[in-house]
Protein backbone atom coordinates (compact mmCIF):
# COMPACT_ATOMS: atom_id res chain seq x y z
CA UNK A 1 0.00 0.00 0.00
CA UNK A 2 1.40 3.04 -1.13
CA UNK A 3 1.58 6.26 1.12
CA UNK A 4 -1.20 8.09 -0.65
CA UNK A 5 -3.55 5.24 -0.39
CA UNK A 6 -2.87 5.19 3.46
CA UNK A 7 -3.76 9.08 3.82
CA UNK A 8 -6.81 8.75 1.66
CA UNK A 9 -7.74 5.30 3.90
CA UNK A 10 -7.05 7.49 6.88
CA UNK A 11 -9.24 10.56 5.88
CA UNK A 12 -12.14 8.39 4.80
CA UNK A 13 -12.06 6.61 8.14
CA UNK A 14 -12.20 9.93 9.80
CA UNK A 15 -15.04 11.43 7.32
CA UNK A 16 -16.67 8.07 8.43
CA UNK A 17 -17.12 8.65 11.38
CA UNK A 18 -17.02 12.25 12.86
CA UNK A 19 -18.79 11.55 16.13
CA UNK A 20 -15.87 9.21 17.16
CA UNK A 21 -13.16 12.04 16.47
CA UNK A 22 -15.51 14.47 18.09
CA UNK A 23 -15.79 12.02 21.57
CA UNK A 24 -11.90 11.09 21.57
CA UNK A 25 -11.68 15.17 21.45
CA UNK A 26 -14.41 15.99 24.29
CA UNK A 27 -13.42 12.78 26.44
CA UNK A 28 -9.64 14.43 26.63
CA UNK A 29 -11.02 17.83 27.36
CA UNK A 30 -13.21 16.73 30.27
CA UNK A 31 -10.19 14.55 31.54
CA UNK A 32 -7.85 17.53 31.18
CA UNK A 33 -10.21 19.94 33.15
CA UNK A 34 -11.16 16.79 35.77
CA UNK A 35 -7.36 16.29 36.28
CA UNK A 36 -6.63 20.11 36.82
CA UNK A 37 -9.26 19.96 38.96
CA UNK A 38 -8.00 17.31 41.35
CA UNK A 39 -4.15 19.01 41.44
CA UNK A 40 -6.48 22.05 42.49
CA UNK A 41 -8.66 19.99 45.22
CA UNK A 42 -6.17 18.23 47.03
CA UNK A 43 -4.10 21.00 47.38
CA UNK A 44 -6.55 22.83 48.81
CA UNK A 45 -7.77 20.14 50.96
CA UNK A 46 -4.63 19.24 52.47
CA UNK A 47 -4.56 22.84 53.49
CA UNK A 48 -5.63 21.19 57.01
CA UNK A 49 -2.09 20.11 57.21
CA UNK A 50 -1.17 23.64 58.04
CA UNK A 51 -3.60 24.01 60.80
CA UNK A 52 -7.60 24.33 61.99
CA UNK A 53 -7.18 27.98 61.05
CA UNK A 54 -5.37 27.98 57.59
CA UNK A 55 -7.80 25.09 56.38
CA UNK A 56 -11.12 27.54 57.53
CA UNK A 57 -9.76 30.65 55.54
CA UNK A 58 -9.06 29.03 52.67
CA UNK A 59 -12.88 27.36 52.53
CA UNK A 60 -13.99 30.82 53.13
CA UNK A 61 -12.05 32.19 50.49
CA UNK A 62 -13.54 29.51 48.17
CA UNK A 63 -16.87 30.09 49.29
CA UNK A 64 -17.07 33.22 48.59
CA UNK A 65 -16.70 34.71 52.33
CA UNK A 66 -15.67 38.17 51.19
CA UNK A 67 -18.98 38.64 49.47
CA UNK A 68 -20.78 38.20 52.77
CA UNK A 69 -21.51 40.28 55.60
CA UNK A 70 -20.34 37.94 58.26
CA UNK A 71 -17.44 37.03 56.43
CA UNK A 72 -18.90 33.53 56.51
CA UNK A 73 -18.58 31.73 52.92
CA UNK A 74 -21.78 30.53 51.12
CA UNK A 75 -22.40 26.53 51.53
CA UNK A 76 -24.05 26.71 48.20
CA UNK A 77 -21.32 27.58 46.70
CA UNK A 78 -20.17 24.50 47.42
CA UNK A 79 -22.85 22.62 46.43
CA UNK A 80 -23.17 24.01 43.04
CA UNK A 81 -20.04 23.07 42.03
CA UNK A 82 -19.98 19.44 43.35
CA UNK A 83 -23.33 19.32 40.94
CA UNK A 84 -20.88 21.00 38.08
CA UNK A 85 -18.17 18.19 38.68
CA UNK A 86 -21.05 15.57 37.30
CA UNK A 87 -19.02 16.43 34.65
CA UNK A 88 -17.59 13.05 35.17
CA UNK A 89 -20.42 11.27 34.23
CA UNK A 90 -19.88 12.72 30.41
CA UNK A 91 -16.46 11.55 31.21
CA UNK A 92 -16.91 8.29 32.24
CA UNK A 93 -19.86 7.70 29.44
CA UNK A 94 -17.31 8.55 26.82
CA UNK A 95 -15.00 6.54 27.98
CA UNK A 96 -17.01 3.44 27.73
CA UNK A 97 -16.92 3.45 24.01
CA UNK A 98 -13.34 1.82 24.29
CA UNK A 99 -14.18 -0.40 27.56
CA UNK A 100 -14.11 -4.25 26.96
CA UNK A 101 -17.47 -5.31 27.04
CA UNK A 102 -17.21 -9.26 26.50
CA UNK A 103 -14.72 -11.81 28.54
CA UNK A 104 -13.34 -12.63 25.32
CA UNK A 105 -11.68 -9.24 24.81
CA UNK A 106 -10.73 -8.80 28.35
CA UNK A 107 -8.90 -12.36 27.73
CA UNK A 108 -7.12 -10.76 24.20
CA UNK A 109 -6.45 -7.88 26.38
CA UNK A 110 -4.55 -10.11 29.07
CA UNK A 111 -2.41 -11.30 26.34
CA UNK A 112 -1.53 -8.92 24.58
CA UNK A 113 0.09 -7.40 27.63
CA UNK A 114 1.56 -10.71 28.70
CA UNK A 115 3.03 -11.50 25.03
CA UNK A 116 4.03 -7.50 24.65
CA UNK A 117 5.44 -6.27 27.64
CA UNK A 118 4.57 -2.15 26.40
CA UNK A 119 4.55 -0.14 29.79
CA UNK A 120 1.86 2.48 27.79
CA UNK A 121 -0.27 -0.96 27.31
CA UNK A 122 0.02 -1.52 31.05
CA UNK A 123 -1.10 2.60 31.66
CA UNK A 124 -4.14 1.96 29.82
CA UNK A 125 -5.04 -1.00 31.62
CA UNK A 126 -4.49 0.60 34.80
CA UNK A 127 -6.48 3.28 34.03
CA UNK A 128 -9.35 1.03 32.68
CA UNK A 129 -9.61 -0.43 35.92
CA UNK A 130 -9.39 2.72 38.39
CA UNK A 131 -11.54 3.93 35.83
CA UNK A 132 -14.58 0.94 36.31
CA UNK A 133 -13.88 1.61 40.04
CA UNK A 134 -13.82 5.83 39.97
CA UNK A 135 -17.76 5.42 38.19
CA UNK A 136 -19.34 4.41 41.35
CA UNK A 137 -17.14 5.95 43.73
CA UNK A 138 -17.39 9.19 42.26
CA UNK A 139 -21.32 9.88 42.46
CA UNK A 140 -21.20 8.48 45.98
CA UNK A 141 -18.69 11.42 47.15
CA UNK A 142 -20.30 13.97 44.68
CA UNK A 143 -23.94 13.21 46.30
CA UNK A 144 -22.53 13.47 49.98
CA UNK A 145 -21.26 16.50 49.28
CA UNK A 146 -24.27 17.88 47.52
CA UNK A 147 -26.52 16.90 50.41
CA UNK A 148 -24.41 18.05 52.74
CA UNK A 149 -22.31 21.25 51.61
CA UNK A 150 -21.08 22.62 54.72
CA UNK A 151 -17.24 22.48 55.03
CA UNK A 152 -14.86 22.92 57.51
CA UNK A 153 -11.95 22.08 59.73
CA UNK A 154 -14.75 20.29 62.14
CA UNK A 155 -17.28 19.64 59.91
CA UNK A 156 -14.88 17.34 57.73
CA UNK A 157 -13.57 16.24 60.19
CA UNK A 158 -16.79 15.01 61.54
CA UNK A 159 -17.59 13.22 58.04
CA UNK A 160 -14.41 11.86 57.97
CA UNK A 161 -14.20 10.17 61.66
CA UNK A 162 -17.67 9.91 62.86
CA UNK A 163 -19.50 9.20 59.95
CA UNK A 164 -16.72 6.83 58.38
CA UNK A 165 -16.57 8.79 54.99
CA UNK A 166 -12.39 7.59 55.67
CA UNK A 167 -13.43 4.42 54.04
CA UNK A 168 -14.57 5.80 50.56
CA UNK A 169 -11.82 8.27 50.86
CA UNK A 170 -9.28 5.42 51.24
CA UNK A 171 -10.09 4.08 48.20
CA UNK A 172 -10.92 6.79 46.01
CA UNK A 173 -7.62 8.20 46.80
CA UNK A 174 -5.37 5.62 45.07
CA UNK A 175 -7.84 5.26 42.15
CA UNK A 176 -8.36 8.60 41.20
CA UNK A 177 -4.81 9.80 41.38
CA UNK A 178 -3.70 6.97 39.61
CA UNK A 179 -6.24 7.61 37.04
CA UNK A 180 -5.81 11.35 36.48
CA UNK A 181 -1.98 11.29 36.51
CA UNK A 182 -2.52 8.24 33.46
CA UNK A 183 -4.98 10.44 31.79
CA UNK A 184 -2.92 13.42 31.15
CA UNK A 185 -0.02 11.83 30.64
CA UNK A 186 -1.73 10.05 27.82
CA UNK A 187 -3.46 12.88 26.72
CA UNK A 188 -0.01 14.74 26.52
CA UNK A 189 1.25 12.44 23.83
CA UNK A 190 -1.83 11.32 22.05
CA UNK A 191 -2.28 15.48 21.15
CA UNK A 192 1.51 16.15 20.89
CA UNK A 193 1.79 18.29 23.80
CA UNK A 194 5.07 16.40 24.17
CA UNK A 195 6.94 13.66 22.63
CA UNK A 196 9.30 13.21 25.61
CA UNK A 197 7.38 10.14 26.61
CA UNK A 198 9.77 8.91 29.20
CA UNK A 199 10.14 12.20 30.67
CA UNK A 200 5.99 12.18 30.94
CA UNK A 201 5.98 9.08 32.44
CA UNK A 202 8.39 9.98 35.16
CA UNK A 203 6.54 13.30 35.80
CA UNK A 204 3.75 10.97 36.30
CA UNK A 205 4.85 9.01 38.55
CA UNK A 206 6.24 11.40 40.76
CA UNK A 207 3.02 13.14 41.09
CA UNK A 208 1.26 10.43 41.42
CA UNK A 209 3.75 9.32 44.26
CA UNK A 210 3.21 12.93 45.82
CA UNK A 211 -0.30 13.02 45.61
CA UNK A 212 -0.80 10.10 46.65
CA UNK A 213 1.62 11.27 49.87
CA UNK A 214 -0.52 14.79 50.18
CA UNK A 215 -3.52 12.87 50.26
CA UNK A 216 -2.57 10.42 52.79
CA UNK A 217 -1.47 12.89 55.84
CA UNK A 218 -4.71 15.18 54.85
CA UNK A 219 -6.61 12.04 55.80
CA UNK A 220 -4.67 10.97 58.19
CA UNK A 221 -4.87 14.57 60.10
CA UNK A 222 -8.93 14.62 59.79
CA UNK A 223 -9.13 11.41 61.14
CA UNK A 224 -6.53 12.53 64.45
CA UNK A 225 -9.00 16.11 64.56
CA UNK A 226 -12.36 13.84 64.43
CA UNK A 227 -11.09 11.38 67.17
CA UNK A 228 -11.21 14.73 69.44
CA UNK A 229 -14.09 16.32 68.68
CA UNK A 230 -17.00 15.60 71.36
CA UNK A 231 -20.68 14.65 69.52
CA UNK A 232 -22.83 17.52 68.81
CA UNK A 233 -19.82 18.68 66.65
CA UNK A 234 -19.68 22.14 66.47
CA UNK A 235 -18.22 24.11 63.84
CA UNK A 236 -14.86 25.49 64.33
CA UNK A 237 -14.69 29.23 65.06
CA UNK A 238 -11.58 31.25 64.19
CA UNK A 239 -9.81 33.13 67.53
Amino acid sequence: MTNVTRVHKKVSTQLSHPWSAKADWLQSATGILLGLFLLLHMHFESSILLGKEAFYQVVQLLEGGMFSPSGHGFPLVTKVFSVFMLLVILHAALALRRFPAQLGQWRALRTHMKNINHKDTHAWFWQLVTGFILFFLVPAHLFTMIMNPEIGPHLSAERVYHDNAWLLYALLLPAVVIHAMIGLYRVALKWGLSSRRTALSNVAKMLITYLLCLGAASLITYLFIGSELGTPVQPFVPK
